[in-house]
């Protein structure tokens, strides 16, 4: 089995390969995972499941994670805490928040999963590696080593200090005292785009961004992209009236809210909003990250003695809330009897009039589902209550039209005929020039207009096949993929296949051009690969025609388990009559950031021809990720050191012995540079999270005074424009306009107001920021504390993003094992299958 590449230092002295002795999860005291409290209530209201928080894997995990949506400390009842992930009690058990906490990365592993005992690296089917030199070589460097553990010291005393105070009376006799104060303290997570805690529905998501009309949008010039225009861009509201905003401003203070709360709220509630809040003050709970007791608590300052629990405005406020909430965790729409055991957890009185309040309000949509679709309708004249078995879903307006357009669409597409575009000899002949299943999925697209793909990393050349073929036989055909690392990497498959291509093997029928005629040379992509958010705002791809619907005949969209209903809805709806869409990606991959399970629904549904990849991907790193797909975390020979792993006693270790991995022991054994090198670890927070992993990395790679909102020239950063959305990039620099980067060969300029809440270093990432892309080399950093956010297809996920080297920071035990073997993703309600069967009855 492989071993570590040698490390010119150490973090304890013995021999290599010695396995760690027996430790504790290895966090640092106290800490818990973020959205992974103890399961210390009932059933979960969302799911079934007993969980305490939010979407792991994304800040806005969500995760749906927005790369600089920092989450504040956990919520103490008042506004201190309205966007902290943890603290605060939900349905299902307790959530312990704030940074001493880890804020985990997809929620997808939000059960509890620490192992007993010890567990070797062997027994957990990763090779033990990576352990110790000489104990002279670690003095020799002990310094350094010292620097960087005494800065996570540092950090940590800092949480603790954070958490006593948060802990203490809030003082009184200052400018702001008692619950003024607590709301005070959550203006700057709130205004930072700290995502809510999500504790009622297991998974942790980021916040949503503004409802989208599933219909074909107009085109939207390159410069409004640029410029944030995108599909689905958060705070896309118009500018405010500023005496809008200062009306608002005078009844928040009248309610002891924050003032700087006020450029929100009226963004949401729009025009009259003062008059619309002291009407109704729980209309306070439409804005991001403020929960139901601090609504609770500008009511009772504004209304007095009229306010009560069993008002009806906050059963409908508390309803439509909880509905936001379980969308957060990928859900959209939730049975009744788990919104109204939700209900009554919040004190809620009458659960049932306040869900009937919200429907009449038409604030919520009610749906009856058949439970079995092929139970035949009950007769006429049948004996009275003989009716099918039901089940009632409630679910919010936005979801539900999105998920209706997508099974509409996707019924068009299946049921129209494919345009002309060639004879059925001519798909056949570049079908037989094809192999294995390449030729299978050309045979698919030539006869059906939706056709589902799954496979690995190496069934990619399948689908460059295809393009291939379609181009070749006149199509304009186009891939999109969920962001720019895989965008670029299957460009340059595509160009590699190119007949004019350096050492091309001169592929039959892919043509050389690729840029549409008659397009503006600004919006053709050298190869036909777009990124999915690219494609819908118009700023790549092939634009669109008059009738607004995407000027192409076939369309592969990559990584489709990344799209969530929505989104969709959009492509689906954008696309012209008689094209072919081709979904392809990774079923075993952690699920969309945002809410639905579109791939794995349609998956299930068995509406369309589904093409199973027979090419397995390569090597060590293909055999160990292919048997944690189905649930076997094995031990592999690693000979070229292709996987490696690190046995760490607590996070402080973890975070030094990332850094040496990173700076040192990869580039010199390996042969990739740091710059190649991702770093991925399950949250934000805690004491081996993304913050604390990248502020060790760039003082190691990158140190600098960060005199630009923290950051420096050459930092590397994730810059997230939406929240789920995440590119990689570098500062260039700053100036009055802000802060310059470089994301994937582009410029972008981030507003200064908008850095601290969308850019974040980028040398550690969670895997729902990581999904989509793949580096040469990935450090998989799993420290104690965050064992209960692991699941397999977070685990699936992280390893998989290593193409050549992968070494595993562990630090959990027994806990990687368990959750590879027994701990699935979360289970999401949607109403996709129902609404894909209504559509087509021959389904499944």
């Amino acid at each position: 089995m492989s071993t570590e590449p040698e490390p010119t230092e150490t973090t304890e002295p013995g021999t290599r390969g010695a396995a760690p002795e027996p430790q504790g999860t290895g966090g640092a005291p106290g800490s818990e995972t973020d959205g992974a409290g103890a399961g210390a209530g009932g059933g979960e209201a969302g799911s079934a499941e007993a969980a305490g928080g939010p979407h792991a894997d994304s800040d806005e995990s969500t995760g749906r994670e927005a790369a600089g949506a920092d989450r504040s400390g956990g919520g103490d009842g008042g506004f201190a805490g309205a966007s902290a992930s943890g603290g605060e009690t939900g349905p299902s058990g307790t959530g312990a928040g704030g940074d001493e906490g880890v804020e985990t990365d997809s929620g997808d592993g939000s059960e509890p999963g620490p192992g007993e005992g010890d567990a070797g690296a062997g027994e957990a089917g990763v090779t033990e590696g990576h352990s110790g030199d000489a104990e002279g070589a670690a003095k020799a460097q002990l310094s350094e080593a010292e620097a960087e553990l005494a800065a996570q010291r540092i950090e940590q005393e800092r949480i603790a200090r954070r958490k006593a105070e948060k802990q203490g009376p809030v003082e009184s006799g200052t400018k702001l005292s008692g619950k003024a104060a607590d709301l005070l303290a959550a203006v700057r997570a709130v205004e930072s785009g700290a995502k809510p805690v999500t504790a009622v529905f297991s998974e942790p998501e980021p916040p949503r961004r503004p409802a989208q009309e599933p219909v074909r949008p107009r085109p939207v010039s390159a410069e409004a992209a640029g410029s944030g225009g995108a599909v689905g861009v958060a705070g896309s509201v118009g500018p405010t009236a500023p005496e809008t905003v200062e009306a608002v401003r005078r009844v928040l203070t009248e309610g002891g809210a924050p003032e700087a709360l006020a450029a929100q709220v009226a963004a949401v509630l729009g025009e009259g909003a003062d008059e619309q809040l002291r009407a109704d003050p729980w209309q306070l709970l439409r804005v991001t990250g403020v929960r139901p007791e601090q609504a609770d608590g500008f009511a009772r300052a504004l209304l007095g003695a009229e306010c009560a629990p069993d008002d009806e405005r906050r059963g409908r406020a508390v309803t439509v809330w909880l509905l936001e909430q379980a969308a957060l965790a990928g859900h959209t729409a939730l049975e009744m009897p788990a919104l109204t055991a939700a209900l009554a957890q919040r004190a809620v009185p009458d659960v049932e009039a306040a869900v009937q309040s919200t429907i009449a309000e038409a604030e919520a949509l009610v749906f009856q589902d058949a439970l079995d679709p092929a139970a035949p309708e009950p007769a006429e004249d049948d004996e009275e209550g003989a009716e099918r078995p039901v089940r009632v879903l409630v679910g919010l307006e936005r979801y539900a039209l999105a998920e209706e357009s997508l099974a509409d669409g996707l019924a068009r597409l299946i049921n129209s005929v494919p345009k002309e575009d060639g004879s059925a000899g001519d798909w056949e002949r570049a079908a037989a020039s094809a192999e294995g299943s390449a030729a299978e999925l050309i045979r698919a697209v030539a006869a059906d207009g939706l056709v589902l793909h799954t496979g690995g990393e190496a069934s990619l050349t399948e689908l460059a096949a295809l393009l291939a073929a379609a181009r070749g036989l006149g199509l304009r055909a186009w891939a999109a993929t969920h962001g720019p690392v895989g965008r670029d990497r299957f460009g340059a498959l595509l160009e590699a296949g190119r007949p004019d291509a350096p050492g091309s093997d001169g592929a039959a029928g892919h043509d050389t051009a690729y840029a549409e005629p008659g397009r503006p040379g600004d919006l053709v992509s050298p190869e036909p690969v777009t990124t999915v958010a690219g494609l819908l705002s118009g700023a790549e791809g092939p634009g669109r025609d008059g009738d607004g619907a995407f000027a192409l005949d076939l369309l592969v969209v990559l990584d489709a388990p990344q799209l969530d209903v929505e989104t969709a809805a959009l492509l689906v709806e954008s696309l012209p009559d008689g094209a072919r869409l081709v979904l392809a990606g990774d079923p075993a991959v952690l699920w969309s950031v945002g809410p639905g399970r579109v791939f794995a629904d349609l998956l299930a549904a068995r509406i369309c021809p589904q093409v199973a990849s027979r090419r397995p991907d390569p090597g060590p790193l293909g055999e160990l990720v292919s048997g944690i797909g189905i649930g076997e975390l094995n031990q592999v020979e690693a000979p070229g050191k292709e996987v490696v792993i690190v046995p760490v006693r607590d996070a402080g270790e973890a975070v030094h012995r990332t850094v040496q991995l990173v700076a040192d022991s990869v580039p010199r054994a390996i042969g990739v540079p740091a710059e190649e090198t991702q770093v991925i670890t399950p949250g934000h927070g805690g004491a081996a999270g993304t913050r604390v992993l990248n502020a060790a990395l760039k003082e190691r790679l990158n140190p600098g005074p960060g005199r630009f909102g923290g950051f420096d020239p050459g930092d590397r950063v994730a810059y997230s424009p939406v929240p789920g959305r995440t590119l990689p990039g570098q500062v260039v620099g700053a100036d009055a306009d802000g802060l310059h980067l470089n994301c994937s060969g582009e410029p972008v300029v981030v507003p200064k107001e908008r850095v601290e809440q969308s850019v974040r270093h980028g040398w550690a990432l969670t895997a729902h920021q990581a999904v989509g892309g793949r580096w040469p080399a990935a450090v998989v950093v799993l420290p104690g504390d965050a064992a209960q956010a692991l699941s397999r297809p977070w685990v699936y996920t992280a390893f998989g993003r290593a193409d050549r080297h992968l070494s595993v920071v562990h630090g959990v035990e027994q806990a990687l094992a368990k959750a590879v073997a027994e701990i699935p993703a979360k289970p999401r309600t949607t109403r996709l299958p129902t609404l894909l069967r209504t559509q087509s009855p021959t389904a499944g």
